[in-house]
């Protein structure tokens, strides 16, 4: 596969555990424990997937999405909270948001979007 994603959640514990997982499935995977340190991989071009928690402490995840749809819109984002709604899942679509996804999600449910976003990906190199 190869395709290379970002998780971006402050639980470290949560998003190294999810980045081995991915790893153990064919994903480059790393992690990044705040916003700032997400935006700060995404300039430097490695990343194309993210999987994106909403609520961190100093920057969270909306503000992320924001900054990363305006500067890198070609980066695919996926959603993973555990504190978000219906009207949440709507407002994120709306700021460029490829997948919305409640915690705590089925990895499969997981795999299938990063799996959408790469077929996607691998669509606009064509």
């Amino acid at each position: 596969m190869g395709i290379e994603i970002l998780i971006v959640d402050d639980e470290v514990e949560f998003a190294d555990a999810f980045a081995e997982r991915l790893r153990l499935r064919g994903f480059a995977a790393q992690t990044a424990s705040s916003g700032e340190r997400a935006l700060q991989i995404v300039d430097q071009g490695s990343a194309k997937v993210m999987v994106l928690d909403l609520k961190m402490p100093g920057m969270d995840g909306l503000e992320v999405l924001r900054r990363v749809k305006k500067s890198h819109p070609e980066v695919v984002i996926i959603i993973l909270s555990g504190h978000g709604s219906v009207m949440d899942e709507g407002y994120v679509r709306n700021l460029g948001a490829f997948a919305y996804l409640r915690k705590p999600a089925d990895i499969a449910d997981v795999l299938e979007e990063v799996k959408r976003a790469e077929k996607l990906l691998a669509s606009r190199t064509d």
